[in-house]
Parts: structure tokens; sequence; C-alpha cells
């Protein structure tokens, strides 16, 4: 690495660094995102970060920094930060560090999930691995950058995004900038996705395909259950079925290896619901939902068509499907009754594979090598919706971040400030390698 841009900029001015995290781990309260309870005002951030940048702008002629407040629903902004280099088209940026938060319940932490405290090197407070570490990691590099003024042929650029933990309220983040086309020059180089953990390249993601099987039987006393069709009983036989033939019609993918997937795909279920009634009566309905994690390697449609195929052959096949006991049927013959199994989805969404030809991959790898020691790219079938979105609309998008896996969207959230010192170098290392 060259001496000259590190010299200039630094290692992370770390007391500049934890005094901006402080104030927006303040505002967390009101960045949380779980609609329509509670709806995130991202401007709070943003004034934070606005003031922190502001002094080596071109709005106060301080420096070279071009600061965009970009806003389409009222108190949710996102912002657009740009040093310029002197080479057209040449171009590096960080996004993804988004301002809002997961919700916390203080009742539940053994801190204050909405001020920073310190504990040695941990940083701890909700938004301190997701995301607003990272929210002010970046900031101090722009604010740096500003600072110092390197001459770089690289125009850097930082795009700091609201509405990312909840999509339900559309038109608000970086879906709304890119159908804006401000984002648009980004495609010329590498987009680091700065929202993941372990100081490692993330590689790959999966989808998800939310689902829920609703189940009608009979209702009927306990007692007399042969008078019943036991939907509870049905779905558990039922959902075997489908799970043994998704897992024989989805294997491990030989990519996953390279990749380096932790799981396969997978189809299961969470959560299991039934109208009440009687520890003595046999339910009429029940319903299971639960979701399938699909590595990039397969098509999303292409499952779902398979789990409704399951289904229909269940349903005209029910009277093949294990029962339990000598009086569990699902079929009353005198009565023209047959238990029904029906499947609905919720809106699914692609994993991503990031694309390992790329050269802002392998800077990223040397990149972490050399400040963090080791580099092990690593996938998970968690999923980043947002980023499948950007490389669909020709980004090359590539994923790092610096919090902590085992602390994300967890109780007693917290990062590590040597851990964030790295990302920084990272950031640096990453910017320069990419001058030649």
């Amino acid at each position: 690495m060259s001496c000259s841009l590190e010299q200039t900029i630094g290692d992370l001015n770390t007391q500049n660094f934890v005094s901006l995290l402080r104030k927006l781990i303040g505002e967390s309260k009101y960045v949380q995102n779980n609609p329509p309870e509670l709806v995130p005002e991202e401007d709070r951030i943003v004034n934070h970060v606005v003031e922190t940048l502001l002094p080596f702008s071109t709005t106060t002629g301080g420096g070279p920094l071009i600061v965009n407040h970009v806003t389409y629903v009222p108190k949710r902004g996102n912002l657009i930060v740009e040093y310029p280099g002197t080479e057209p088209g040449k171009i590096l940026s960080f996004v993804g560090m988004h301002m809002d938060v997961v919700p916390a319940n203080p009742l539940d932490w053994n801190f204050d999930p909405f001020s920073l405290s310190t504990e040695g090197d941990k940083l701890r407070g909700r938004g301190t691995t997701d995301c607003l570490g990272h929210v002010a990691l970046v900031a101090e590099l722009m604010r740096r950058l500003g600072e110092t003024k390197p001459k770089l042929k690289s125009t850097v650029v930082a795009v700091f995004i609201a509405s990312e933990e909840n999509s339900s309220i559309p038109g608000v983040g970086v879906d709304a900038l890119v159908k804006q086309g401000l984002l648009n020059k980004l495609k010329q180089g590498p987009l680091y996705w700065i929202d993941t953990a372990d100081k490692q390249p993330c590689i790959g993601t999966g989808g998800a395909i939310p689902w829920t099987l609703h189940v009608t039987g009979k209702l009927f006393h306990s007692g007399l259950p042969h008078k019943a069709i036991n939907p509870l009983e049905l779905v558990m036989e039922a959902l075997k079925v489908i799970q043994l033939r998704f897992y024989k019609d989805f294997p491990p993918h030989p990519k996953e290896e390279v990749y380096g997937f932790a799981t396969p795909s997978t189809m299961k279920p969470t959560q299991w619901s039934y109208p009440g009634g009687g520890n003595n009566q046999i339910p009429g309905e029940c319903t299971v939902s639960g979701d399938v994690r699909l590595t990039p390697f397969y098509d999303i449609s292409d499952v779902m068509k398979k789990l409704q195929e399951y289904i229909e052959e269940l349903n005209t096949n029910i009277e093949k499907i294990d029962v339990r006991g000598p009086v569990s049927k699902y079929v009353l013959p005198d009565e023209n009754l047959r238990g029904r199994i029906e499947i609905s989805f919720d809106d699914a969404y692609p994993g991503v594979a990031c694309n390992l030809d790329s050269r802002g991959f392998h800077v990223l790898c040397k990149a972490t090598e050399q400040v963090v020691g080791h580099v092990k790219p690593y996938s998970i079938t968690g999923s980043l919706p947002l980023i499948r979105d950007l490389q669909d609309e020709g980004f090359d998008v590539q994923t790092s971040g610096y919090g902590l896996m085992a602390t994300y969207h967890a109780k007693n959230e917290y990062c590590h400030l040597s851990d964030m010192c790295q990302g920084y170098k990272v950031f640096v290392n990453v910017i320069d390698q990419l001058e030649d």
C-alpha cells in the first residue's frame, strides 16, 4: 500500500468516531423500524452526519465534499456524499450504511439500548453493529477525505440510506434513489455494501420464500376421535412429505461449496397456530407458517411451483398420507368430508452471489488480508434483498462489515472499537489499491 494515502488520512480518529456514534445511538429510539407502530425518522441521523461533514463541504466553501440530502418521505432522508476525483468515470462507492434499526425492548437488555455505553473495547447500544456503527465509520472516512484533500483519481461516494430494516413502506430509501437515477454513475466502479459483519467479505446470501399452510379438518370431541379429521396430525404428516420432497428436488448445489455457504437451501416451519378451544376438542383447522431459505443458484419461481405441486398431489391422495394411530384419518366417507391443505406465499425475494471475478472483490480480499491478517469470504442464507435489486440493476456489489454477527438484531448489541479501526484501514486500503 502506498504510504501516501495511508499517511495522509491516518488511522481512525477514535475520539471523533465515538463522539459521533454517541449522538447516533442517542437517536436510536427514534429510528426503530417496525411500521405501523414504529416509523423511523432517519433525518435525526442525517442531521448529525451533515453537521460533521459540512465544515469540509462545498456548501460552506470549507472543502471539496459534495453533500446531498435526498428525501422522498418527510423526516426520512438519505444522504449522498461525494469526494471528487480527477479522472472522469473512475469511481468507487460505500453504500448500505442504513440509518434505521430493529426495535429494542429496554426491559430485555442488561444496559440501555438507546444510549452508547462502553466496556473496555466494547461499544454497546442498538445500532452499534447494525448499522449506526458503520454510519459513523464511513462518515468519519468522508470527513477525513474532506479535511486532508488527498489527490485521488477516483471519486469516492458514500450513500447513507433510510429504510433498510423493513420494506413495508416503499419509495423511501435506496429503491427510490436507484429509480430516480441518482446512483447510476456508481455502476462504473465497485459498490461496497457496508452492512454485514465479522470483518470478512460476505459473498453470498439466501433468497427467502415465506409460506403458510392452512389445513382444514373436522372439529369434534377428543373422546370420539373417529368422528374427527385432526388437522394437526394431517399437517404434521403432510409437512414431513413436503420437506422430504423439497430436499430431494433442491439438494446442496455444487456452487455452495465455492461460495462457502454455511448451509444449503432449507424449508422448515417456524410458526404454528390454531383457532383455540378446549383441551378436549380436536380443532377444525390449523395454520403452520415458515420459510424456504434458498441459495442463489436455484430459482425462486421454480421452488414455489414445486411446493404448489406437492400440495395438489397430497390433496388428491389424502387417503395415502400416513396416519397416527388406529382411528386417525383424513377422510370421512359417510359425511363426504376430506381434509384439505392449502399453501399461500408472502413476498419472496432471491438471494445474491457476488461476482468473484470482479476487481472490486479482489481488492477487498487483499485489503482484508493485509489489515485483518487473513481473508476468508463467507456466505449465509440470511437475506439482503436490496443488494440483489442493485445487482439486477447492473451494479458490481461487494459486501463487508465490521460489527459482530453474534449481536446482529440481538439483545445487548455491541461492536468492538478495534474492529471498526480495522474497517477504516480496509476502506483506505481499498481506495488506494483502486488508484492503480
